[in-house]
C-alpha cells in the first residue's frame, strides 16, 4: 500500500510510534483500525437508535403535551 502525506505528518508519526516504541506500519495500522472500529460503533449506535424510536410509531394522543415534557420537577 502506498500512501502520501506531507513531510510534517511524515516527522509526527514517526515521534509518536518513536514515543509508542513501535514501527511507523503498526502505529498508521492501528490508527486506521481504531478510525474504522469508531465508525462501526456510531453506525450500530445509530441503527439500534433509528429502530428503538419510541415516537415512531405513537400517535399524537398518547405523545406528551408541551407543558409535560418542560415540567419542572
Amino acid at each position: 500500500m502506498t500512501i502520501r502525506i506531507s513531510d510534517e505528518v511524515v516527522l509526527w508519526a514517526r515521534r509518536q510510534a518513536a514515543e509508542k516504541d513501535t514501527s511507523l506500519s503498526r502505529l498508521v495500522g492501528e490508527m486506521l483500525e481504531r478510525q474504522m472500529r469508531l465508525g462501526d460503533e456510531y453506525w450500530r449506535a445509530f441503527d439500534h437508535w433509528k429502530s428503538n424510536r419510541p415516537l415512531a410509531g405513537m400517535g399524537a394522543d398518547r405523545r406528551l403535551s408541551r407543558e409535560d415534557v418542560h415540567e419542572r420537577r
